[in-house]
């Protein structure tokens, strides 16, 4: 290379393959796909050391329309395979897309057992709360009392919390994200990617055809200055107007409250820091009423932890690279 030239840098459009990306017409999926390519273009990533995995369901296309490696799996079990992909190509980036549905009901299993054994991957969960792809049927996500052709009469669950589950299951790194929040969510991708263990994004996405609106209470324009709350780890937890309101611990340690910093100044020494080292916080911010209270986005949570790759790279190593010996460990014979 001549001491003048410079290498070319990727922009998002090369890691776009030559699919027609097929989603209905303002589906919230275009804004995340946007934010992933612009991610990887930011992080400068080598298409061949990439690998996108999904399971089933409208989030589940996104591997194709990437101009990676990727994998259009069988419903739930996304994390399997790319488990399997990265124990044996370590070298791999890999991202497992999924929605509320694939992975939070026939997949629940696989992502608990992905979080507590801490793969080194990133998970984007597109929460919905409802089935797009099958018609608009209730999801483990969907609120208590929504209507849905599963749901005539109104559903009868409590949903689950994605980040919540997370949480107990052993996740080092929980995040949230809105899907077209594209200027919050680009730096939380990135920093999910830098993360060393499974980090889990939950993007709150419209489907605009089955559950329109669902998140209108907090992503609307007129609204998220005061519904919304970006956390920056060492930083003060406020919102608001001119930032004029913080999150603090009420008097008996058992929740977050608001405290309205123009009507009591004095109140500032009480507003929270953001540590997203300290777990008991990270399960309050996930557990905030969204009717009460703002909701959490950006980094909750992130610990450093030993992952499930480099235990078994170590394993490899310490057999000399031969896996012959590791399988033929233990009691075997001859059929």
């Amino acid at each position: 290379m001549g001491i003048n030239e410079k290498t070319s840098q990727l922009k998002p459009a090369d890691y776009a393959s030559d699919q027609e990306v097929r989603w209905c017409p303002g589906c919230g999926d275009y804004a995340i796909l946007n934010a992933v390519k612009k991610t990887l273009a930011d992080k400068q990533a080598k298409t061949e050391k990439t690998v996108f995995v999904s399971g089933i369901g409208c989030s589940s296309r996104l591997p194709y329309y990437m101009a990676t490696y990727g994998f259009h799996t069988i419903h739930g079990r996304a994390p399997a395979f790319a488990t399997g992909i990265k124990l044996t190509n370590p070298e791999l980036d890999v991202w497992i897309i999924t929605g509320d549905g694939d992975s939070l009901s026939i997949g629940g299993n696989h992502f608990i057992h992905l979080l507590r054994r801490n793969l080194n991957c990133q998970v984007l969960l597109f929460n919905n709360e409802i089935y797009g792809l099958t018609k608009g049927q209730a999801s483990p996500a969907s609120r208590t009392g929504t209507i849905s052709p599963s749901t005539p009469e109104g559903s009868s669950e409590s949903p689950i919390s994605a980040c919540e589950l997370a949480l107990s299951a052993g996740a080092t790194f929980v995040a949230r994200g809105v899907d077209t929040a594209i200027k919050q969510l680009v730096p939380t991708l990135s920093k999910a990617q830098e993360h060393i263990g499974t980090s889990l994004v939950e993007i709150y996405q419209n489907c605009i055809v089955y559950n329109d609106d669902v998140f209108k209470s907090f992503t609307d324009k007129s609204v998220a200055i005061e519904k919304q709350i970006h956390l920056e780890n060492g930083k003060p937890m406020l919102f608001g107007e001119n930032n004029m309101k913080g999150l603090v611990i009420n008097k008996d340690y058992s929740a977050l409250e608001i405290v309205d910093l123009e009507k009591n100044a004095e109140e500032i020494s009480r507003v929270l820091i953001h540590n997203y080292k300290n777990k008991t916080i990270a399960n309050l911010l996930t557990q905030m009423d969204k009717n009460l209270m703002p909701v959490a986005l950006g980094v909750i949570y992130c610990i450093d932890k030993p992952t499930l790759d480099n235990h078994y790279s170590e394993k490899v190593n310490n057999y000399n690279n031969d896996i012959s010996k590791i399988m033929e460990k233990g009691q075997t014979w001859t059929i």
